[in-house]
């Protein structure tokens, strides 16, 4: 289930990054307003995602996605050239979300022990095992 807050807070951020431009520097006030909206949704759906993945894995995942994304958008949208070292880079950045979220560790919340209800402890473990 975090995997779908994070591909929907990438979405809503991909939305507000394509609005900028159409908000021409802030001075369109249904864009300027529905961009606001998606970028604090997507920090929203982060928090969620933050639950059980570790931050780095959750940034790394959504800012690549993003850039991703927002690069191919701008391209068919706003007609913006890419050479081949802007698609090699692009497809880099894939290859690199990919890795790292296949050995993306899992965080757990647990109890300190069964009798101590208080503070919880993270552990924190790898697909290797816990850490």
């Amino acid at each position: 289930m975090q995997y779908v807050f994070l591909l929907m807070a990438v979405a809503l951020e991909v939305c507000g990054t394509m609005l900028l431009p159409v908000s021409q520097n802030f001075t369109r006030p249904v864009p300027t307003l529905t961009l606001i909206g998606c970028y604090a949704a997507s920090f929203y759906c982060l928090t969620f995602a933050l639950n059980t993945l570790p931050i780095a894995i959750v940034y790394a995942t959504w800012s690549g996605l993003g850039i991703f994304l927002i690069t191919l958008l701008g391209y068919f949208v706003f007609e913006q050239a890419l050479n081949w070292r802007a698609i090699a880079g692009l497809l880099l950045i894939v290859a690199g979300v990919v890795l790292v979220n296949s050995f993306a560790p899992q965080k757990q919340w647990v109890a300190q022990s069964p009798a101590d209800p208080g503070p919880r402890a993270l552990r924190i473990s790898t697909c290797w095992g816990p850490a």
